[in-house]
């Protein structure tokens, strides 16, 4: 009797254990799914938080069309590269994220794969205690100051921001950013060569040839638009 007990403890063991080996790091989640090939996704952990590859699926709402977007959560924050999708599977969108914030360039297509837009951001850096930064005129891009502040979770504008023409992809705008302040450069004001009218040069009729030869010399004669025969 006492033996098969243990033959049985022992199987249930080894069961448990090929159990374990299958479903490997799935003990530290409280819920999670699993793809075709075996792969963990949309795992969170017993504290709530989520944790590695995760596939968000947003529905069309309110004339937005939806999307679907997959990439690395690292304790509750996206992180590293995202891509985005249309509900029929084009994608629309690569993103990079650092501290669940964007940082660096994003990219973003039609539904045709056309680059159209391409953006960079800075992220928040948890390794900088304090931050700098510039303080611009008035309507102005001209610095005139710096402040040092206690660096914050942020994502601002930060860098070139271009926009293309779809189909062609001629470079049909571009903007520079500084950590949220858009630095307007003018364009060089375009000259113009402006020439003067000259008067036209009125062709005398044998009338008008005559009036002069007649009144050459003579002061104050008022011409009455009259001929002799």
């Amino acid at each position: 009797m006492r033996f098969r007990f243990l033959k049985l403890l022992k199987l249930g063991l080894t069961l448990m254990a090929v159990f374990m080996i299958g479903l490997p790091g799935h003990s530290q989640y409280k819920t999670f799914s699993l793809n075709d090939e075996g792969d963990t996704l949309n795992a969170i952990d017993y504290n709530g938080i989520k944790q590695g590859k995760w596939v968000n699926h947003i529905d069309e709402i309110r004339g937005e069309p939806g999307y679907e977007e997959e990439g690395i959560y690292k304790n509750d924050k996206k992180e590293g590269i995202w891509r985005k999708y249309s509900l029929t599977g084009d994608i629309i969108a690569v993103e990079f994220y650092k501290n669940g914030g964007k940082d660096g360039i994003q990219q973003y297509y039609t539904f045709l794969g056309d680059l159209v837009r391409e953006e960079s951001w800075r992220g928040y850096d948890p390794n900088a205690q304090y931050d700098t930064f510039a303080v611009y005129g008035q309507n102005s891009d001209e610095v005139i100051d710096y402040k040092i502040v206690k660096a914050a979770q942020y994502s601002v504008k930060h860098g070139e921001w271009r926009y293309f023409e779809a189909g062609s992809g001629r470079l049909i705008k571009s903007e520079i950013w500084d950590r949220g302040q858009l630095m307007n450069i003018p364009a060089p004001a375009k000259t113009v060569d402006v020439v003067a009218d000259k008067p036209k040069k009125v062709e005398k009729t044998a009338e008008m040839l005559e009036w002069e030869k007649k009144n050459k010399g003579k002061k104050k004669v008022i011409r009455d638009g009259k001929t002799t025969l």
